[in-house]
């Protein structure tokens, strides 16, 4: 038993170390997008919406900047694969590496997908309902290019100020050569795939959850 243990932690801090900060770095966005875009107020009109606070821009910025971590995480599966490559037991295997590898991944996906949804609900309710679809394919576009700059160039997000000559001079050679260019449009392809199917389920459980939360209130305002 000590010995599965032992394989357990060493097998956890080899491949699966990583999780606990990359959800972390997910959640960030996910937090501010309910600070940025969740706000009651009046519908104002596109021309308003620019008339925000620096304070709320530079929060925006910062949501921005770390949104490419959550749907980063989907990229995350080859430590999964390199974990069931690294010869531990089948029980190792399938109670520790594939839920915990599979629910990080989710959860990080869940979290970009909450985002946009948010980010969504404060353009309509701004009156600005036209501008969504757009909103989202260029978050999508803008999350690919910043996943390739992550995974493939190890930029963080933090490096837009830090390395900011670094980081612009390589995004402008990646979006210049053909192999980057190629791999940041099929991550863009997979993103408005996988976000326009995962957006449909998470409206629906929300839809009904408000339903069951309503229909609870309902009868107890009847008792």
């Amino acid at each position: 038993m000590e010995s599965i243990l032992a394989d357990a932690f060493e097998a956890f801090n080899k491949y699966s170390g990583w999780i606990v900060w990359n959800l972390f770095l997910a959640f960030i966005p996910l937090i501010l997008s309910f600070l940025l875009f969740l706000r009651r107020g009046k519908k104002r009109s596109t021309k308003q919406i620019t008339s925000r606070s620096p304070i709320w821009w530079l929060v925006f910025i910062v949501y921005f900047t770390f949104l490419p971590n959550a749907p980063y995480l989907l990229t995350d599966i080859i430590h999964l694969i390199e974990a069931i490559r690294g010869g531990y037991s089948i029980w190792i295997t399938t109670l520790i590496f594939i839920p915990l590898h599979s629910l990080a991944i989710l959860l990080g996906w869940e979290a970009y997908v909450i985002s946009l949804i948010n980010q969504s609900h404060y353009l309509k309710q701004q009156g600005a309902r036209k501008f969504i679809f757009a909103s989202e394919i260029i978050t999508h576009a803008l999350c690919a290019i910043g996943i390739f700059l992550g995974r493939f160039r190890r930029f963080n997000s933090w490096d837009l100020v830090t390395k900011p000559d670094i980081l612009l001079t390589a995004t402008i050679s990646d979006l210049t050569a053909k192999k980057p260019l190629l791999v940041i449009f099929i991550t863009f392809i997979i993103l408005t795939i996988l976000y326009w199917l995962t957006k449909q389920i998470t409206l629906g459980i929300l839809l009904r959850i408000k339903q069951v939360l309503y229909s609870l209130d309902t009868n107890n305002e009847s008792q």
